[in-house]
């Protein structure tokens, strides 16, 4: 894996769930709770907002040694120097992408089946994203992911797995044991009165995965 990320507590934004008053404060708060990585979701915002918010964001992970991980837009990551881009299914190939991006970043995919995984994993991602596992506000086009299917996936990609969708402190512990290396979350810090230490508590949680 590049850099050795630490896919423990995966951050993804949503500036419309946010408790505070900006996402660079939601940011710098989930950091000092635990989050690991922390990927920019911008779906509604311009070219230039998503950039310039990219700019103010990478000042914040880049003094706490954290990866920022661009969502989508392989623009944007090039244009900040992301250490990393999310790509969804509709998305670009991961070959063309990692051609233009290089092969000292890190790309990860989404994955709903076996098949996409192994595609994934063929094509040279660095980890996946598997769900969704329950419903979510956040990604209403995602497919449901059962957890026989994500075990399948575990069994099989030697790749690392965090599982997306609905995961928060109730529904976290059905993945201890699963072998998985992180939770991706959304509103279950983002959202929450006190982020950093939402972002605690599940850092402290996310210790039994494996």
């Amino acid at each position: 894996m590049k850099k050795n990320i630490d896919l423990s507590l995966y951050l993804v934004t949503d500036r419309d769930l946010m408790s505070t008053a900006t996402l660079e404060e939601a940011v710098e708060q989930a950091i000092a709770g635990g989050c690991t990585v922390v990927q920019l979701r911008e779906k509604n915002a311009s070219s230039r907002e998503f950039y310039d918010t990219a700019v103010s964001v990478k000042k914040i992970t880049d003094s706490c040694g954290v990866p920022l991980i661009i969502n989508d837009r392989l623009d944007i990551a090039m244009a900040v120097d992301a250490a990393g881009l999310h790509l969804g299914q509709s998305d670009l190939p991961i070959s063309a992408a990692r051609r233009i991006f290089g092969d000292d970043k890190i790309i990860g995919i989404s994955a709903a089946t076996l098949s996409q995984a192994r595609q994934a994993q063929s094509e040279g991602a660095d980890y996946l994203g598997v769900g969704a596992m329950y419903k979510t506000g956040t990604k209403t086009d995602a497919a449901d992911v059962t957890m026989e299917e994500l075990m399948r996936i575990r069994e099989e990609i030697s790749l690392p797995i965090v599982v997306i969708g609905g995961i928060n402190k109730t529904t976290l512990p059905a993945f201890y044991g699963t072998g998985i290396d992180g939770i991706s979350v959304v509103s279950a810090i983002i959202s929450q009165p006190d982020i950093t230490a939402a972002a605690a508590e599940l850092k402290d949680m996310v210790k039994n995965l494996r």
